[in-house]
């Protein structure tokens, strides 16, 4: 049988997250260059993103070339721009002094995708970088990381958007991500389930 599909999520009716949708709205800019391997990904978060805010930017690509429309954008820009990467030249949100109404890039791919997209895109350099302390586990258990403080883009975005404005209610973010989580867990048979570390939360 053919899967119907939600017309408002796009997500299978079975698996639909519009239950958890509600709008956030940031005074922050946020700007995604996506790896051409997340588009299509079926846990790709930054799909989650553009249900809760709609006003994100994504860009795919990866080399220089792919991301001449967004580097014209940025060089109009009259915000301060960061780029969010860990290195041994990024600081902590607190430590940059970056302000809410900025502009911030985030590069969304696995850990090596990112890293090509940083390295094929020289330009980026010209932006002060900046990274999260990471204090907790990702809650994406549904798909798995080699580093311990690895966070899925949504995750990463909202805990930022958090330290750049301390007023901002990001939960929308959080709700409509576990939204999701929750319904891969629980249509997961339970040999399968039990090879994932559920960090004490109920599958319900």
């Amino acid at each position: 049988m053919k899967r119907t599909y939600c017309t408002v999520c796009d997500y299978p009716q079975t698996a639909c997250v519009c239950h958890a949708i509600s709008p956030l709205q940031a005074r922050t800019n946020v700007i995604v260059m996506q790896h051409e391997s997340e588009v299509n990904h079926a846990k790709n978060t930054v799909r989650l993103m553009r249900l809760v805010m709609p006003n994100i930017q994504v860009f795919v690509g990866e080399t220089a070339e792919d991301f001449i429309e967004l580097q014209a954008y940025l060089a109009q820009a009259s915000k301060p721009i960061y780029v969010v990467y860990p290195s041994g030249r990024s600081q902590t949100v607190s430590q940059s002094g970056a302000q809410a109404d900025c502009i911030i890039i985030l590069l969304d791919g696995t850990w090596r995708k990112a890293y090509k997209i940083l390295q094929s895109n020289p330009w980026l350099q010209n932006y002060p970088s900046i990274h999260l302390n990471v204090e907790h586990a990702s809650n994406y258990i549904i798909r798995k990381a080699k580093r311990p403080d690895s966070l899925s883009t949504l995750e990463a975005t909202a805990l930022l958007l958090s330290a750049l404005d301390k007023t901002l209610n990001t939960e929308p973010l959080f709700a409509v991500f576990d939204a999701m989580v929750q319904h891969r867990l629980s249509a997961m048979p339970e040999n399968i389930k039990a090879r994932y570390q559920l960090n004490d939360k109920e599958v319900k």
